[in-house]
């Protein structure tokens, strides 16, 4: 009866559970795509599909065509072209890209992007037949594999002499050497399988000690070799290269058979010395790599948290939305700087983020289209003041068309803005019925209703109010502000432009002269208390800023005319000229205050 002999078979030391996970995120490329414009990205993809080894680097060529998207996403979006509401894409939105990208035909983005399409996709086939071929490759393997394991097994049954049955084993082990990898899933079972039978024969087949000798020291040299490249491998500084490696070096640990006895504890001890330095370097890197995925979800959580805010903000015009979206891009441009989460983790972050710029973006959405619809509103007001105004452009009432007309400009004033494209045509068709009746009625005006003479006559009467000397005799003073109104009232009608101006400048004037307070009491609407000085200009003071409002509101509606330069100068000046006598009013009441806090 021979010695039985048991193959070393060994396992793998334990590593982390998630060691696919890292060893994936670890590998991600190391160029910056996004910093890339589009051309780059077509010619660094075209590099890669240049390259023999191609067909291993399709992690590159996934994060070249993200990349691309991307940008070509943001440069439509900055052409007008699509919306860019959405910050790092899942496949789908990249689908999506790509078809809404197939549907713009008018646009500059089209031969770069049908480009790119074009050896992406002969790439993507390319890869798919080389899968498909690799796959149908391990299944060949495993099938001969399959043989080998039956042929092993035939050998078994035989009963032949050691010199006969050896030489066919080593011919046997060697076919099983050569053989490819086989489907993962069939790993396991396919070696145990092999391992079992290469048991059996050591333990079934008679053979001669120098045979089995020869056999132990080939594989002692060979698994010396391997504990030397494993070692050697524990001082590569890239420590995730570094455990592939190791793991292919224990594939193939198990594909040799047995050492002598003697050997076998010791041989195996230095090859596990030199994994544990490896699998401890990889230990150290997978826990720093988990905790930068912890500051980079911290980070991201403060994020969330700063878009989340913004998403709930009360906004009530166009100009807020423009500022808080600055901020949310300035948020999406530091997102897209931290890099991943731990796989856990990475998607949950991403969809909070994404789930609150969508939120912000569909809040801005829906209020422009009110916005939209208030616009509409305006313009079936402002449509509905044309039509009036027309209808009212043919009447010979002077007097009565005159102060419709004034009461139409004014709900102009105070209707909100109009689509762009359609403010202007309604201006100038409100503003045409406007000019037609006033035009007509000054060219139908009776002789006595000379109204540039009557605008001269109003001048020279504000000019007598401004020269009158008060005597004192407070029943005189009343008399001769009651003719000077009486005279004002005489008057005729001026022309259109210059009513509100001459009108301004005859209360300024009377006001001036004869306080309100005075006309007030002398018309027997009850005796008042006389106002102190400090109380008049206080009077005067309120009176010029609503005067002023009132030339702000005439320029906002002579803007709209072609024609209205002029009278847009004259109300800037009077602005002007009303804004210094706020200030030196402004300077008598603070001077007639101290002195008031003297007494």
């Amino acid at each position: 009866m021979s010695e039985v002999i048991n193959p070393d078979i060994e396992m793998m030391p334990d590593v982390p559970e998630s060691v696919e996970s890292v060893i994936e995120e670890a590998s991600q490329p190391a160029v910056n795509y996004s910093e890339k414009n589009l051309a780059e990205l077509v010619k660094l993809f075209e590099e890669l599909v240049q390259n023999e080894e191609r067909m291993k680097m399709s992690k590159e060529a996934e994060a070249i065509k993200a990349a691309f998207y991307k940008r070509l996403q943001k440069e439509k979006a900055d052409a007008g072209l699509v919306s860019a509401d959405v910050v790092e894409p899942s496949e789908e939105a990249e689908v999506q890209e790509e078809q809404e990208a197939a549907e713009v035909t008018d646009n500059p983005f089209t031969e770069i992007e049908r480009g790119f399409k074009e050896i992406y996709n002969a790439y993507r086939k390319e890869r798919a037949e080389y899968n498909r071929q690799l796959e149908k490759e391990r299944e060949s393997n495993l099938a001969q594999k399959e043989a080998v394991i039956a042929d092993l097994k035939a050998l078994l049954e035989k009963q032949e002499d050691v010199n006969a049955t050896f030489p066919e084993f080593r011919e046997i082990q060697n076919r099983w050497r050569a053989i490819g990898p086989v489907p993962a899933q069939n790993y396991r079972n396919i070696n145990e399988t092999y391992q079992l039978y290469v048991e059996q024969f050591y333990d079934m087949v008679k053979i001669n000690r120098e045979l089995r000798d020869l056999d132990f020291k080939k594989n002692l040299e060979a698994k010396e070799e391997f504990c030397a490249f494993a070692e050697k491998l524990a001082e590569n500084p890239n420590v995730v290269e570094a455990f592939r490696e190791l793991q292919k070096l224990h594939e193939q640990w198990k594909e040799f058979g047995p050492v002598a006895k003697e050997f076998r504890d010791q041989i195996w001890d230095r090859f596990k010395a030199a994994t544990a330095v490896i699998n401890k370097k990889y230990q150290a890197y997978f826990e720093g790599l988990k905790e930068q995925q912890a500051e980079n979800l911290a980070k991201k959580t403060v994020l969330c948290e700063k878009v989340e805010e913004i998403a709930e903000r009360e906004v009530t015009d166009s100009n807020q939305w423009n500022a808080f979206s600055k901020e949310i891009e300035d948020i999406q441009k530091e997102w897209r700087t931290i890099g991943f989460a731990s796989r856990k983790e990475n998607q949950k972050i991403y969809d909070r983020f994404r789930a609150a710029c969508d939120k912000f973006y569909a809040r801005k959405r829906d209020f422009y289209n009110e916005y939209k619809d208030s616009m509409n509103q305006n313009l079936e007001k402002k449509i509905s003041l044309c039509e009036a105004a027309e209808a009212l452009a043919s009447s010979t009432e002077w007097k009565k068309a005159t102060d419709q007309f004034i009461a139409l400009q004014k709900q102009w004033k105070e209707i909100g803005a109009v689509p762009r494209k359609k403010s202007e045509q309604l201006w100038k068709r409100f503003r045409a019925a406007c000019d037609a009746f006033f035009a007509e009625r000054d060219k139908q005006a009776k002789p006595e209703n000379d109204f540039y003479g009557n605008l001269k006559a109003k001048q020279r009467l504000i000019e007598e109010i401004k020269a009158y000397v008060l005597t004192g005799d407070e029943a005189a003073d009343n008399e001769a502000m009651k003719a000077f109104q009486a005279r004002w009232q005489e008057i005729g009608f001026v022309p259109f432009k210059e009513k509100d101006n001459i009108a301004q400048a005859y209360k300024a004037a009377l006001q001036e002269k004869f306080p309100v307070r005075d006309r007030g009491a002398r018309r027997g609407r009850g005796a008042r208390p006389q106002l102190s000085e400090k109380d008049r200009l206080i009077q005067k003071y309120n009176q010029l800023e609503q005067d002023i409002v009132t030339y702000e509101n005439n320029i906002g509606f002579f803007s709209m005319s072609k024609n209205s330069a002029p009278l847009i100068s004259q109300m800037q000046e009077r602005i002007e000229s009303a804004k210094a006598e706020l200030n030196a009013l402004a300077a008598q009441i603070r001077e007639l205050e101290a002195a008031e806090e003297q007494e």
